[in-house]
Protein backbone atom coordinates (compact mmCIF):
# COMPACT_ATOMS: atom_id res chain seq x y z
CA UNK A 1 0.00 0.00 0.00
CA UNK A 2 2.69 2.92 0.44
CA UNK A 3 4.64 1.40 -2.54
CA UNK A 4 1.08 2.61 -4.67
CA UNK A 5 0.68 5.91 -2.28
CA UNK A 6 3.76 7.14 -3.38
CA UNK A 7 3.74 7.48 -7.32
CA UNK A 8 -0.05 8.59 -6.67
CA UNK A 9 1.31 11.31 -4.73
CA UNK A 10 3.62 12.28 -6.96
CA UNK A 11 1.25 11.69 -10.13
CA UNK A 12 -1.25 14.22 -8.11
CA UNK A 13 1.72 16.82 -7.72
CA UNK A 14 2.92 16.13 -11.27
CA UNK A 15 -0.87 17.02 -12.69
CA UNK A 16 -1.27 20.02 -10.29
CA UNK A 17 1.50 21.84 -11.41
CA UNK A 18 1.16 21.10 -15.21
CA UNK A 19 -2.70 22.22 -14.90
CA UNK A 20 -1.29 25.60 -12.89
CA UNK A 21 1.41 25.94 -15.51
CA UNK A 22 -0.63 25.33 -18.86
CA UNK A 23 -3.29 27.56 -17.06
CA UNK A 24 -0.81 30.22 -17.04
CA UNK A 25 0.11 30.37 -20.62
CA UNK A 26 -3.41 30.22 -21.32
CA UNK A 27 -3.77 33.19 -19.44
CA UNK A 28 -0.54 35.02 -21.10
CA UNK A 29 -1.91 34.19 -24.57
CA UNK A 30 -5.61 35.93 -23.94
CA UNK A 31 -4.41 38.72 -25.62
CA UNK A 32 -2.84 39.98 -28.69
CA UNK A 33 -0.73 42.54 -28.84
CA UNK A 34 0.09 45.10 -32.14
CA UNK A 35 2.70 44.47 -34.66
CA UNK A 36 4.00 46.25 -37.43
CA UNK A 37 6.68 47.09 -39.99
CA UNK A 38 9.65 48.93 -39.02
CA UNK A 39 10.49 51.61 -36.39
CA UNK A 40 7.96 54.15 -36.51
CA UNK A 41 3.95 52.89 -36.56
CA UNK A 42 2.47 55.67 -38.93
CA UNK A 43 -1.39 55.86 -40.80
CA UNK A 44 -1.24 53.06 -42.90
CA UNK A 45 1.83 51.56 -41.84
CA UNK A 46 1.66 46.98 -42.06
CA UNK A 47 0.07 45.73 -39.32
CA UNK A 48 -1.71 43.08 -37.85
CA UNK A 49 -1.61 40.84 -34.18
CA UNK A 50 0.51 38.75 -32.27
CA UNK A 51 0.44 36.90 -29.85
CA UNK A 52 2.73 37.86 -26.39
CA UNK A 53 5.37 35.05 -27.61
CA UNK A 54 5.66 36.53 -31.19
CA UNK A 55 3.16 34.18 -32.97
CA UNK A 56 1.23 35.80 -35.58
CA UNK A 57 -2.48 35.29 -35.54
CA UNK A 58 -3.40 38.52 -37.40
CA UNK A 59 -0.70 38.61 -40.34
CA UNK A 60 0.77 42.38 -41.24
CA UNK A 61 -1.12 44.03 -43.76
CA UNK A 62 -4.62 42.53 -43.45
CA UNK A 63 -5.77 45.81 -42.50
CA UNK A 64 -4.63 49.29 -43.29
CA UNK A 65 -4.75 50.57 -39.95
CA UNK A 66 -5.39 48.90 -36.46
CA UNK A 67 -5.83 51.12 -33.80
CA UNK A 68 -6.28 49.02 -30.94
CA UNK A 69 -2.88 47.97 -29.43
CA UNK A 70 -3.53 45.21 -27.18
CA UNK A 71 -6.58 43.09 -28.12
CA UNK A 72 -7.94 41.09 -25.41
CA UNK A 73 -11.93 40.85 -26.64
CA UNK A 74 -12.70 43.78 -29.89
CA UNK A 75 -10.03 45.73 -31.63
CA UNK A 76 -10.65 48.57 -33.95
CA UNK A 77 -9.00 48.43 -37.07
CA UNK A 78 -9.65 50.18 -40.30
CA UNK A 79 -10.17 47.88 -43.07
CA UNK A 80 -8.75 47.75 -47.21
CA UNK A 81 -11.70 49.30 -48.08
CA UNK A 82 -11.75 52.37 -45.17
CA UNK A 83 -14.47 51.03 -43.71
CA UNK A 84 -13.44 51.35 -39.78
CA UNK A 85 -14.51 48.44 -37.45
CA UNK A 86 -14.56 46.58 -34.20
CA UNK A 87 -13.61 43.30 -34.82
CA UNK A 88 -13.92 40.21 -32.28
CA UNK A 89 -11.42 37.51 -31.83
CA UNK A 90 -12.52 35.46 -34.80
CA UNK A 91 -12.18 38.15 -37.16
CA UNK A 92 -15.74 38.53 -36.97
CA UNK A 93 -17.38 42.58 -37.51
CA UNK A 94 -19.04 43.40 -34.37
CA UNK A 95 -20.05 46.55 -35.35
CA UNK A 96 -18.54 49.43 -37.42
CA UNK A 97 -16.90 52.41 -35.23
CA UNK A 98 -17.75 56.31 -36.30
CA UNK A 99 -15.46 57.67 -38.13
CA UNK A 100 -14.88 61.03 -36.49
CA UNK A 101 -12.01 63.82 -36.87
CA UNK A 102 -9.98 61.63 -38.95
CA UNK A 103 -9.89 58.45 -36.81
CA UNK A 104 -12.41 56.41 -34.72
CA UNK A 105 -14.89 57.98 -32.54
CA UNK A 106 -13.12 59.03 -29.31
CA UNK A 107 -13.72 57.60 -25.99
CA UNK A 108 -15.76 60.24 -23.97
CA UNK A 109 -17.50 59.93 -20.76
CA UNK A 110 -16.73 56.02 -21.12
CA UNK A 111 -18.66 55.69 -24.28
CA UNK A 112 -18.00 56.03 -28.13
CA UNK A 113 -20.42 56.03 -31.37
CA UNK A 114 -20.62 52.84 -33.07
CA UNK A 115 -22.73 52.27 -36.23
CA UNK A 116 -24.81 49.15 -37.57
CA UNK A 117 -27.62 49.44 -40.23
CA UNK A 118 -27.44 52.74 -40.67
CA UNK A 119 -28.15 53.96 -36.95
CA UNK A 120 -25.76 55.18 -34.30
CA UNK A 121 -25.44 53.60 -30.68
CA UNK A 122 -22.87 53.59 -27.82
CA UNK A 123 -20.10 51.20 -26.97
CA UNK A 124 -18.42 51.31 -23.60
CA UNK A 125 -13.98 50.99 -23.57
CA UNK A 126 -14.38 47.10 -23.45
CA UNK A 127 -16.17 47.48 -27.04
CA UNK A 128 -20.04 45.84 -25.04
CA UNK A 129 -22.94 47.59 -26.95
CA UNK A 130 -24.44 50.04 -24.06
CA UNK A 131 -27.27 51.56 -26.21
CA UNK A 132 -28.25 49.91 -29.07
CA UNK A 133 -27.82 51.82 -32.49
CA UNK A 134 -31.35 53.61 -33.18
CA UNK A 135 -30.83 56.99 -33.94
CA UNK A 136 -30.27 58.33 -36.83
CA UNK A 137 -27.45 61.31 -35.76
CA UNK A 138 -26.25 61.31 -32.18
CA UNK A 139 -23.42 63.53 -30.55
CA UNK A 140 -20.51 62.34 -28.03
CA UNK A 141 -21.55 62.13 -24.64
CA UNK A 142 -20.70 64.79 -22.26
CA UNK A 143 -21.48 65.30 -18.76
CA UNK A 144 -23.29 62.26 -18.64
CA UNK A 145 -25.63 62.99 -21.53
CA UNK A 146 -25.66 63.07 -25.14
CA UNK A 147 -27.91 64.82 -27.87
CA UNK A 148 -29.63 62.68 -30.44
CA UNK A 149 -32.54 62.10 -33.19
CA UNK A 150 -34.43 59.74 -34.79
CA UNK A 151 -34.48 61.27 -37.66
CA UNK A 152 -31.51 63.55 -39.42
CA UNK A 153 -30.51 64.92 -42.10
CA UNK A 154 -26.36 64.62 -43.51
CA UNK A 155 -25.08 67.46 -45.13
CA UNK A 156 -21.11 67.58 -46.41
CA UNK A 157 -19.37 70.96 -45.76
CA UNK A 158 -16.23 70.16 -46.84
CA UNK A 159 -14.09 67.72 -44.36
CA UNK A 160 -17.33 67.68 -42.41
CA UNK A 161 -20.69 66.35 -41.96
CA UNK A 162 -23.38 68.82 -40.34
CA UNK A 163 -26.35 66.62 -38.65
CA UNK A 164 -29.23 68.41 -38.82
CA UNK A 165 -32.66 67.58 -37.22
CA UNK A 166 -35.84 69.73 -35.65
CA UNK A 167 -36.28 66.64 -33.60
CA UNK A 168 -33.06 66.46 -30.94
CA UNK A 169 -33.43 65.27 -27.68
CA UNK A 170 -30.66 63.95 -24.44
CA UNK A 171 -30.51 60.22 -23.32
CA UNK A 172 -28.78 59.23 -20.29
CA UNK A 173 -25.92 56.61 -20.34
CA UNK A 174 -28.40 53.83 -20.38
CA UNK A 175 -30.34 55.20 -23.22
CA UNK A 176 -33.17 56.63 -21.21
CA UNK A 177 -34.90 60.54 -22.04
CA UNK A 178 -33.28 62.90 -20.16
CA UNK A 179 -33.42 66.60 -19.78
Amino acid sequence: MKKLLFPSLAWSIIVGLSSCISGSNQQQADYLLLVHEGDSFEFGTPCGYATPQGDTVIPLGKYFHCYTDTFRTQAVVLDQDGICKAIDRNEEEIYRVMWYDNGPDYLVDGLFRIIRDGKTGYANEQGEVVIEPQFACAFPFENGKAKVALNCTLTEDGEYTVMESDEWFYIDKTGNRTE
